[in-house]
């Protein structure tokens, strides 16, 4: 019992400070009643509680899940005698198929894609833009699997990726720019990081001669990075395709 209130006990100190800013700023800064109190309250503790089980549930089975995975998925049981980075394959495949179908689950991208479907008029997609972002975290992640594996420094892709970004954003129609770096801040969010970060912890824990400190950590950067090249790319493709239309129609 005691194991299960203490979760509870701790988000309400972690939420507290949100609503003490909010009605805060609403009863002493704005001098205004706040609206449909009981309903705001209520989904304070909604809030509350949701926050909490999703956090037991983080602890009790996505993160062992994700380390699980990773350790059978580089057992010398599974993947044989050769350890070359070729053998891995299907690591990199799960980190391929577990980046792309978070991301797609991702409520915050949802609501980002929401968004700008409607102030686009309609001509950025809703699953369009959600299936670019996807397709780049989950190339991101397989990439980032590799770095763990073969332990190549972290900071040599993430210059070259942030190079091809800036390449990209030259070219790119203005109007997808900021909408594309948005993309790559959404999908680190609350169903995608768990996953992701017990993946990559597993693999440095399980690969001989990796530090979870130093190698386990970095595969929520390459989340992070190639969502934008991979909306960048699908704007300029867009683009191209659109322009080619019209020039055949003239």
């Amino acid at each position: 019992m005691v194991e299960l209130l203490q979760p509870f006990a701790s988000m309400l100190i972690d939420v507290a400070p949100i609503v003490l800013v909010l009605f805060g700023f609403q009863a002493l800064i704005l001098r205004q009643k706040i609206p449909h109190l009981k309903r705001v309250i209520i989904g304070f503790i909604l809030v509350w509680i949701g926050l909490t089980f999703f956090i037991i549930g983080l602890e009790k089975a996505l993160f062992p899940i994700g380390k699980i995975m990773a350790e059978q998925l580089t057992s010398l049981d599974f993947i044989g005698k050769n350890m070359g980075w070729s053998s891995y394959y299907w690591v990199y495949i799960f980190a391929f198929t577990i980046g792309f179908s978070t991301t797609i689950a991702e409520p915050s991208l949802l609501a980002v894609a929401i968004k700008a479907n409607q102030v686009s008029g309609g001509s950025i997609k809703t699953w369009s833009l959600r299936i670019a972002v996807a397709v780049g975290v989950a190339i991101g992640i397989s990439l980032g699997s590799y770095r763990i594996i073969t332990g190549i420094p972290i900071h040599y892709f993430i210059i070259a990726g942030y190079i091809v970004v800036l390449i990209q954003t030259y070219f790119a129609p203005k109007d997808i720019i900021a909408l594309a770096y948005d993309s790559g801040g959404v999908t680190t969010s609350t169903v995608t990081v768990p996953l992701v970060a017990a993946l990559g912890l597993g693999l440095a824990s399980t690969i001989e001669g990796r530090n979870p400190m130093i190698d386990g950590f970095g595969l929520i950067a390459f989340a992070s990075l190639f969502p934008i090249m991979s909306v960048l790319a699908y704007a300029q493709i867009t683009n191209y395709l659109n322009r080619r239309k019209n020039n055949a129609i003239q």
